[in-house]
């Protein structure tokens, strides 16, 4: 542990900052995954609809620095051609 007051805040910061990146990180894979078992299943109105939350998620997730934004782009063009595949 730290002996200098601002370097012990620091390690707390860092602690809470690393739950919640973790925390979004896991809704996001959630999310992902959630949509990866909807094109498996061959409903295309529940794939509709789990595209949908994960493209959002996707986009959040890049304005907040977890996925760098050609990674977002990647992903969010690898579920768009899983999607069209299905019609």
């Amino acid at each position: 542990m730290p002996n200098i007051k601002s370097a012990k805040k620091r390690v707390l910061v860092n602690a809470t900052k690393a739950a919640q990146n973790k925390a979004q990180k896991s809704a996001l894979k959630t999310d992902l995954k959630k949509f990866q078992a909807a094109v498996a299943g061959g409903d295309r109105s529940e794939a509709d609809a789990a595209y949908k939350v994960a493209v959002k998620s996707v986009d959040q997730a890049a304005a907040k620095g977890l996925l760098h934004r050609n990674n977002a782009a990647n992903k969010k063009s690898s579920m768009t051609l899983k999607l069209n595949k299905m019609a």
